[in-house]
């Protein structure tokens, strides 16, 4: 299988400053691993465990302090007007402005990536992709309930045809039933663009159902790499097993998936 993503080495530091800290603070410390091409792996952590930082660095919104990211993609990068790498933050508004049709931002990032396109087909196989009706396509941001914004951010990074796909949290504000609908959805849009993807999320219950593999970090280092089911059916590491014996993480898919909600 073809590596997508190969990280080697990488350290990401900042400097303290202010009467009560300074000095340097290391974010995250010598970080290495390889993802291959259309592989859904998670990564995990409590909070300042350094995973959210990991992302914006792959993402390229922030640099590494030492270290190398190196991607082989299938798009020339150097001609591509819209990145191979995109990010569904969690916060929307980082994607949509709440002010424009969702219609109009999808077509806008579509004839950036290539004029000529034929931008109605393309719109319609998009928006049918993330579940999102003709009547939310003309409908403004602010007048979205959170899981149509959600859609929106999705097909709006789609449009920009992305290689690796990076998700923020993509759980956190929604219900169990409306979790397993986007589980469904990655899963769709993973095979129907033919996607990486890395997911980012503390919820062990989400990862379990949607990764092949899973990254857990700790401080700002990986302590467990692993395919899914050996991470929790024979996890290694101590800090691994807290994270497994903190959560109850039994969900039942297979009930809950048919149970489906307008988000």
């Amino acid at each position: 299988m073809n590596k997508i993503l190969k990280i080697s080495g990488l350290n990401y530091t900042v400097h303290g400053g202010g009467f009560i800290s300074s000095g340097e603070f290391k974010i995250l410390n010598n970080i290495s691993f390889e993802i291959s091409s259309n592989e859904i792996v998670g990564i995990t952590g409590e909070s300042g465990s350094g995973k959210t930082t990991l992302a914006k660095l792959i993402a390229g919104i922030i640099q590494p302090t030492q270290g190398s990211i190196k991607f082989k993609f299938s798009q020339d990068e150097k001609n591509s007007k819209q990145g191979p790498v995109q990010i569904l933050f969690q916060n929307n508004n980082e994607i949509l402005n709440p002010y424009r049709t969702i219609d109009s931002i999808v077509e806008e990032a579509l004839l950036i990536r290539d004029k000529k396109i034929d931008a109605s087909k393309e719109k319609n196989r998009i928006f049918f992709s993330v579940g999102l009706s003709e009547n939310l396509q003309k409908r403004k941001g602010f007048e979205l309930s959170g899981g149509e914004q959600q859609r929106a951010a999705l097909a709006r990074i789609l449009a920009a045809r992305p290689e690796l796909l990076i998700l923020d949290e993509p759980f956190s504000a929604q219900d169990v039933v409306s979790q397993v609908n986007f589980i469904d959805l990655f899963k769709k849009i993973k095979s129907e663009f033919n996607l990486t993807m890395i997911c980012v999320a503390h919820n062990l219950k989400i990862l379990k159902k949607l990764t092949d593999r899973i990254i857990v970090m700790y401080k700002g280092k990986i302590v467990e790499i692993g395919n899914t089911d050996d991470i929790f059916n024979l996890p290694k590491h101590d800090y691994t097993k807290f994270l497994l014996n903190c959560e109850n993480y039994d969900l039942k898919y297979d009930e809950l998936r048919f149970a489906k909600s307008p988000d």
